[in-house]
């Protein structure tokens, strides 16, 4: 078969010399095409392998990480210690206040569970790079909403943040606090979405710019999972006259993580709620480039004196 143009160019000009049909030349011409159109496709497909592959281990990857996160929470309930071998044993930085810092806090943590008394339930569990964070409903030591957040560095987890409050509700718009959507779409929107969340969070909970509250919604259409708080821009309206009527204040004075897979934005805040000084861990679900839905659980951070590590609550 003819290989290149220039081959094809010589064959014709022999060819025609010895009177060949226009016909037959034109059927030879027409199978070179598709020659390098097939040599052209095999190239691009050859070339394009390392990358899918490379997608591909990242999915997997990424799987893998959210089913370790989720089995490690869930043995908090089964007390399994398979589930444990995900922790780094020579680095463990622990944020959450009430436990020890290493893997020796983390099964100090377990051993004060009663056994047979918790129950786990995680509702989402999302992965931002080296970071892996879950949505989770508890019940030990009575019924909690919270968010932990587990940092990965060559397979191992190796640092972990949390946030936890009583579960309460259902709110005024009769939703609970973990019901609703649970996968992450708009992968490809990941960074812009989390770009707009973190802009929403600095404009209107710290600084304050209530005139740009209206550009961040379409309208109405906002669902909302805090237990005090009713559906749309007016439930929110509402919640923040009362709470101002009750004196009760809440404040954001710094955002210290902003995490997203697709359509679902985490953001872990420090401020104060009643004058107390608050962590406060807010999901945005987005759509069409506005804030759709949102969850969120908010935790009074204790003094120093009663922390059980130094590494901070952030």
């Amino acid at each position: 078969m003819i290989g290149d143009v220039g081959s094809l160019h010589k064959y014709v000009f022999a060819v025609d010399t010895l009177k060949v049909s226009p016909e037959w030349i034109q059927k030879m011409k027409a199978l070179n095409r598709r020659s390098l159109l097939t040599a052209a496709a095999m190239t691009i497909i050859a070339l394009a392998q390392p990358a899918m592959a490379a997608s591909s281990a990242g999915s997997a990857d990424a799987t893998q990480k959210k089913q370790e996160v989720t089995a490690l929470l869930k043995a908090i309930e089964t007390g399994e210690s398979a589930p444990v071998a995900v922790i780094n044993p020579k680095k463990y930085i622990q944020h959450n206040l009430g436990a020890a810092d290493g893997l020796k806090g983390f099964g100090e943590l377990l051993a004060a569970v009663p056994k047979g008394s918790a129950h786990v339930n995680t509702v989402r569990v999302f992965q931002d790079g080296d970071y892996v964070f879950a949505h989770t409903d508890y019940n030990f030591f009575g019924p909690k909403i919270g968010f932990d957040i587990f940092r990965f560095e060559k397979g191992k987890i190796v640092e972990h943040w949390d946030n936890l409050q009583e579960t309460a509700g259902p709110n005024p718009s009769k939703h609970s606090m973990t019901d609703g959507p649970t996968e992450a779409v708009d992968l490809d929107k990941t960074a812009a979405n989390k770009k707009l969340v973190k802009n929403f969070v600095s404009d209107i909970l710290v600084a304050g710019k209530m005139g740009k509250l209206a550009g961040y919604f379409d309208g109405e259409n906002y669902i909302q999972h805090n237990p005090q708080i009713a559906d749309g821009l007016s439930g929110l309206g509402a919640a923040l006259q009362a709470m101002a009527k009750a004196g009760v204040t809440m404040k954001y004075d710094r955002v210290h993580h902003v995490l997203g897979e697709g359509n679902f934005v985490l953001t872990v805040s420090e401020g104060s709620f009643a004058g107390k000084h608050t962590s406060f861990y807010d999901l945005f679900r987005v759509e069409n480039g506005k804030i759709a839905e949102h969850w969120d659980a908010i935790e009074t951070i204790p003094a120093k004196s009663e922390w059980k590590n130094k590494n901070g609550k952030f």
